[in-house]
């Protein structure tokens, strides 16, 4: 008899030992789930990661979330029925789901039919009417439909709502681009200096730009007045984009003053856009006054926040040397691409900077020094009006240990139609 009852105690101890690994074997949804993404994003197994959604859903069918990462996969997959019929679902389940509208509006966005985008995203923002994601996707779709003033209006919105969303700032300059093909502007400059000269200068340009397929193209005329002697210079900037990653900048200037403006100048710079909202850039400037000068530049550019940072660089190598010269701009952006707030700092002479060009010097760059800030203000008005000033201070070394200031101060407007 005790034999009898060993046996059965050791029987049921193997039982209980064997059932619950049995059911450890037994996934749960949110582990399928899990997989899944694992399957999906660090093994680029979309096959496999679909199995392990559908073995979810028969066990949740309820569960949203893993139906729209289903309906995402099978829009990677190109297996778009099987996508909408996945996205109709959810949207059955809970009208405006935000996830599953952002998804489905996507879909039909990639596919060209921005207008159906559009009524997924307005069913999606009832329901979710503080959306950033929809929001930002729904001016992509206005925008593509032309619809610029309503693109505008939500893009408004979200940065009320989120100054720092720098992707509707960035958004919203490409609109005012796309709307207005043309623009006409007038800057005025005026320089004074405390000891190196007895009459100030003035710079007056005009300019018109006008967008292309390959890119923006800006024709620029400069007068100036320095050392009351009459100057005039014209210039061509174009900003061609090469692809997603790349774009440049090309210029070209001629002047028949020879004292006033250099006789000739051009420009290339080659932009990279990099992950992480940085940008990197590299190229030169010549410059032909008396004799020729090439300046090469480097700078690095990254958007935080409602900020932008740029360092850069200019070196002017000479046969016994290389003038270095150097500047950090900061902007703080309190609205859209053409609002914001900026400071400028730097060391040397900028071959960019127009007033500079005037003071640029070729045969003493290499030996004088300066230290220069900046502080300006940009503001668009009305959609298409860009309005714009800057003062600046410059502690230029002109002479060997002789040093004066230099104050600027600029005005500028532009119109866009």
């Amino acid at each position: 008899m005790a034999k009898y009852k060993a046996q059965l105690l050791l029987l049921f101890l193997l039982a209980f030992k064997f059932v619950p690994l049995s059911a450890q074997t037994e996934l749960s949804t949110d582990e399928l789930y899990t997989n899944a993404r694992t399957a999906a994003f660090d093994e680029d197994n979309y096959k496999k990661a679909i199995f392990l959604l559908k073995k979810a859903l028969d066990k949740s069918p309820n569960y949203l979330e893993v139906s729209v990462f289903l309906g995402r996969l099978y829009t990677y997959t190109d297996s778009l029925p099987k996508a909408r019929m996945v996205f109709e679902e959810v949207l059955q389940k809970e009208a405006g789901h935000e996830e599953a509208s952002l998804a489905y509006a996507n879909l039909e966005y990639w596919n060209s039919d921005s207008q159906k985008s559009l009524s997924f995203l307005n069913s999606g923002l009832s329901q979710n009417p503080n959306s950033e994601k929809l929001g930002l996707l729904k001016a992509k779709v206005l925008k593509d439909l032309k619809r610029y003033d309503e693109s505008r209006t939500v893009i408004d919105q979200l940065l009320r709502n989120n100054p720092e969303l720098t992707e509707a700032r960035s958004l919203l300059g490409s609109i005012n681009n796309s709307a207005a093909k043309n623009s006409i502007g007038l800057t005025y400059d005026f320089i004074y200096f405390d000891k190196r000269f007895d009459d100030p200068w003035h710079l007056a340009s005009v300019n018109y730009s006008r967008q292309t397929k390959l890119g923006s193209v800006i024709a620029r005329f400069n007068h100036a007045n320095r050392f009351t002697t009459n100057g005039a210079q014209f210039e061509v900037d174009a900003y061609p984009r090469i692809s997603n990653l790349f774009y440049a900048y090309v210029s070209g200037g001629i002047s028949e003053n020879k004292g006033i403006f250099p006789r000739y100048r051009a420009g290339f710079s080659l932009y990279a856009n990099l992950p992480s909202s940085f940008e990197a850039d590299a190229g030169f400037r010549f410059l032909a006054f008396t004799g020729n000068t090439w300046i090469y530049t480097l700078g690095v550019g990254k958007y935080y926040k409602s900020y932008w940072f740029n360092l850069r660089t200019y070196l002017t190598p000479s046969i016994n040397s290389i003038s270095h010269s150097y500047s950090l701009t900061t902007r703080y952006y309190f609205g859209g691409a053409d609002d914001y707030l900026s400071f400028k700092i730097g060391t040397g002479v900028s071959p960019d900077d127009n007033v500079n060009s005037l003071a640029f010097d070729p045969e003493n760059i290499y030996k004088l020094k300066s230290i220069n800030m900046a502080l300006g203000y940009r503001k668009l008005l009305w959609d298409t009006h860009v309005i714009s000033f800057q003062a600046s201070l410059e502690n230029q070394e002109y002479a060997p240990e002789t040093k004066g200031n230099q104050i600027s101060l600029s005005v500028g407007y532009s119109k866009r139609f």
